[in-house]
């Protein structure tokens, strides 16, 4: 069992921000910048192109759902997409709230926010998912 299954299963806490039967959403916990947030499938697979054609299709329009919460929620230029997939083998999409190209660059120092900052970053964008 992955740590975002665990995630999903609720015996790890997380800050969601949208769920339904097949697909969850919730911020990263070491984000690029404010509002980065982490969009999986329910079924667990190491490899976005491995998932089949219905679960792909799905899993890109639930996040292309987040994003437009998250571009309401949090000020940016627009939001940035990465899957990149070797730190947890199980498929998902980055979305980060970006001003510029670099903010996208991984190797960038990671953003330490406290707790009640990530609660109301996850709280303001669940407000606006539709």
């Amino acid at each position: 069992m992955t740590i975002f299954s665990k995630i999903i299963a609720g015996e790890i806490p997380s800050y969601k921000i949208a769920e339904d039967e097949r697909y969850y959403a919730f911020l990263d916990i070491n984000p690029l910048t404010k509002g980065h947030t982490l969009v999986v499938p329910k079924v667990e697979d190491d490899y976005i192109f491995h998932l089949d054609d219905e679960t792909l299709s799905g899993l890109v329009l639930f996040a292309k759902r987040v994003a437009k919460a998250i571009e309401q929620a949090v000020p940016c230029t627009r939001i940035g997409v990465a899957v990149i997939g070797l730190e947890v083998p199980h498929t998902h999409i980055h979305l980060i709230p970006i001003q510029r190209e670099g903010d996208m660059n991984f190797a960038n120092p990671k953003l330490q926010l406290p707790a009640d900052e990530m609660e109301a970053i996850a709280a303001r964008i669940r407000g606006e998912f539709k």
